[in-house]
């Protein structure tokens, strides 16, 4: 798939535009070949390039949200749940980019498809990595991807049912969305796009037990977590729903790796 080179400074200039005026246009980051759900799932983010991403935000969020969230986790008494003797890397780098990813910032291309994925994703996301919840992320997975791996896949045979193929249609957001709807959806994108990311944030809120200080303070508590949402979210929009997982993943892999390498060289009776 072909994509027309753009500097790391001029994604910049485009994401802080983005937060200006949020809208679904992929502009000059990627150039469209293939069937949108290909694009969705296979638009060119080089691993390189998702890494500096992710430095820019382990950078902010070490010098300014990560000091500022200390000082209100002191003020609050909130303490994080992170069990730094058993640290949940599958969870941290599989589970919660794929599921958050769908629940937050899959629909924000693909809203009426959603309507059906979002209850079922977000059950998911509340059940946790068990047995079941994994096997049913796993299936969702495959059907959205289903139409990237091959347009002949929707083209069913003689002998397959036209019922069939336009269910499939529907479950893998080929079918067209209602003009009157487009319309809407483009007009108010900026508000669901910013509420799905303050979502986001607030979701990670549950990492924390609180003590007795001021609830007013607490959003302090995950600005990283905005921040970063805001970057998965235009990076979804144009680049695709993989490029944010991808970036989720390398993200989450930061702050974990840190606590590893902190607890392997400090003595046990420190722990």
């Amino acid at each position: 798939m072909n994509v027309k080179p753009v500097r790391f400074r001029d994604e910049l200039k485009d994401f802080f535009a983005f937060l200006r005026r949020p809208t679904l246009s992929r502009r000059h980051v990627i150039r469209r070949t293939g069937n949108a759900v290909q694009v969705d799932w296979f638009a060119a983010a080089t691993f390189k390039r998702l890494l500096c991403w992710a430095v820019c935000l382990w950078a902010i969020n070490m010098a300014l949200f990560g000091p500022l969230a200390a000082s209100v986790a002191g003020a609050t008494g909130a303490q994080h749940r992170l069990d730094i003797t058993n640290l949940p890397w599958l969870q941290a780098l599989i589970w919660a980019p794929i599921v958050e990813e769908l629940v937050f910032r899959y629909g924000l291309r693909r809203p009426l498809q959603f309507v059906w994925l979002g209850p079922i994703v977000v059950t998911c996301l509340f059940s946790g990595p068990v047995w079941y919840s994994i096997a049913l992320v796993a299936l969702l997975v495959l059907l959205l991807m289903q139409p990237a791996w091959s347009n002949a896949s929707l083209r069913a045979s003689a002998t397959t049912a036209t019922g069939w193929r336009l269910w499939m249609q529907r479950l893998s957001g080929k079918q067209p969305i209602p003009m009157k709807f487009a319309r809407w959806y483009v007009r108010y994108f900026g508000w669901v796009m910013y509420l799905a990311t303050i979502a986001f944030a607030c979701l990670h809120l549950y990492n924390f037990n609180f003590g007795n200080g001021p609830w007013l303070l607490l959003p302090l508590l995950v600005l990283p977590q905005l921040v970063t949402g805001l970057v998965l979210a235009w990076l979804r929009v144009r680049r695709g729903i993989a490029a944010s997982m991808a970036l989720h993943a390398i993200f989450n892999s930061g702050p974990l790796l840190l606590v590893w390498i902190i607890v392997s060289t400090l003595p046990e009776q420190m722990l």
